[in-house]
């Protein structure tokens, strides 16, 4: 599966602890040999997709200056996902939404809801 050309999604700005995901067409296995079975696909709504699109974080609470508060631009910090676009992410069906934009269904779908991220650059460090 291709990512989209940034240009094309460029306009989409994902929001806080989500990801944006290409679903995979073929549910039951992963271009890197990983086979769901199907019980597993229906007991638990197990599904996977490509990382197109990342939210910035967990947003980290700030000190606020009640006396200057109106007066002062906080930036905010956040705590980065563990996910990276162009990973392949499992997650739970029933935690996503399903959009369409520009004739393409993407699910949105919450970092807590992925169960696994299977990635390219870790198969060439050997990782057992």
């Amino acid at each position: 599966m291709e990512i989209p050309e940034i240009g094309v999604l460029k306009n989409l700005i994902v929001v806080g602890d989500r990801i944006l995901v290409k679903p995979n067409p073929h549910q039951d296995q992963l271009s890197s040999g990983l086979y769901l079975p199907a019980t597993v696909k229906t007991k638990e709504e197990v599904a996977s997709g490509q990382v197109i699109k990342v939210g910035p974080g967990y947003a980290l609470p700030i000190e606020i200056d009640f006396d200057n508060h109106l007066h002062q631009k906080e930036d905010v910090k956040y705590l980065p996902l563990q996910t990276k676009v162009g990973d392949t992410a499992i997650f739970l069906k029933k935690s996503t939404w399903e959009i369409e934009y520009i004739k393409e269904k993407y699910l949105i779908v919450p970092q807590n809801a992925v169960l696994l991220i299977v990635r390219d650059e870790l198969s060439e460090l050997n990782i057992h």
